[in-house]
């Protein structure tokens, strides 16, 4: 099936290699099914199963591909015209982004940046004043100017912030969770359907990390933003902004009032899963492990907070060529997430389940295990989502 449906690998910059375990192989042997996907309709291509190298070998594949130089090109044909196709652009991005070329891409597939060349410059310096504006006149005044409510919220992103992505130093960086702290207040004050929720604080921030590669080198580890002009630290701060607000403009009801369409989305996902894994939804029935009680956070944060900090912006690759789609495509992603540990979660009383759920083990995981949820749950959408009666309550 997989011949025909499969979205190319990527590793951090490029590509993983294009090998997959024998055991989803055979999980998909006899299930042929057409790409129901328009965005890949062009460009599905095929892999191979693994063969029975160790996984050191496999490991120093990635990046070597023959493909990598000519999807290079791609993206490089793609970005170069005076108007760029932004379906063309989502195919090549959901198989992950060239590093130095993913601040470009992701103003792009997000419409932060406009397609048209000429026009681009002109938009975001525009947006970035604007942005400015903003932060005068919400973020530099005395709390004498704010009401109680505001206050509170303000209060509330203050103590988050320094929460936020614990296990990467550079988020310790005063100057970086300022910088967090005027985002989400811009944001909140701007949005008071929703205002601030917590989690929103975690999206910010592949944001973030993105923006500011362009004028930090090295790894994330190594950055200072105090190697930065103020001027481009606002730029990154607007672009990060702008960005949110795009990316948010998608899920409003996903940080609304009691959340609905989170909660929409985990019932999906049950269900999901009892479709795909009849006897692991069975077990977490049996024991009353209620979905909610894992998945929100998982919704809630699109999968932060359970994958090491170095693997979200390719995982956010996808997040992003998916588009308008997105937040039907999370079920998939996030059910091929969970059933990765589907024998271990069988083995495991209601207690155990929480306590596994809740620390997950992917300290380790590189851009193969990554490769492979994605894979899986692209699998599962063409199987399923043109049949959603199994979806249904």
């Amino acid at each position: 099936m997989f011949k025909d449906i499969h979205r190319r690998f990527s590793d951090k910059d490029v590509g993983t290699s294009d090998r997959m375990d024998d055991s989803v192989e055979d999980e998909i042997q006899g299930k042929k099914k057409p790409n129901s996907n328009p965005i890949l309709t062009k460009s599905a291509s095929s892999i191979s199963s693994s063969d029975n190298s160790s996984s050191e070998s496999q490991k120093s594949t990635i990046g070597a591909r023959a493909t990598d130089s000519a999807r290079l090109l791609k993206f490089t044909k793609v970005l170069s015209g005076t108007t760029i196709i932004l379906d063309k652009l989502r195919e090549l991005a959901w198989s992950g982004v060239p590093s130095y070329l993913r601040p470009t891409v992701w103003r792009l597939l997000l419409g932060y940046a406009p397609p048209n060349s000429d026009r681009r410059d002109g938009v975001l310096r525009r947006k970035r004043l604007e942005y400015l504006d903003c932060v005068a006149q919400y973020c530099e005044i005395s709390d004498t100017e704010r009401t109680d409510e505001e206050i509170n919220m303000l209060r509330q992103i203050a103590v988050d912030c320094p929460r936020t992505v614990p296990d990467v130093p550079f988020f310790q960086q005063a100057a970086v969770q300022k910088s967090l702290e005027r985002i989400l207040y811009t944001w909140a004050i701007r949005h008071p359907a929703s205002g601030y929720v917590q989690g929103i604080n975690d999206l910010a921030t592949p944001f973030l990390v993105v923006f500011l590669s362009e004028y930090l080198e090295g790894g994330v580890d190594n950055w200072s933003t105090l190697d930065l002009a103020p001027e481009k630290i606002t730029n990154v701060e607007a672009d990060c902004y702008w960005c949110l607000s795009k990316l948010l403009d998608g899920m409003q009801d996903h940080y609304t009032f009691a959340q609905p369409g989170i909660q929409r989305l985990v019932f999906k996902l049950k269900e999901l899963v009892r479709r795909i894994d009849e006897p692991v939804s069975r077990h977490m029935e049996e024991q009353g492990l209620e979905f909610l009680q894992f998945a929100f956070r998982w919704f809630n944060c699109l999968l932060i907070r359970e994958i090491p900090f170095h693997l979200v912006t390719r995982l956010w690759d996808t997040y992003l060529a998916e588009g308008d789609a997105l937040p039907d495509f999370l079920v998939y992603i996030f059910a091929s997430f969970l059933l990765t540990w589907s024998e271990q979660l069988q083995k495991l009383d209601f207690q155990e389940m929480v306590m596994f759920l809740q620390h997950l083990p992917t300290q380790n995981w590189t851009h193969l295990e990554l490769e492979m949820v994605l894979s899986r749950a692209y699998m599962w959408h063409t199987m399923f989502n043109s049949s959603p009666s199994h979806l249904a309550s």
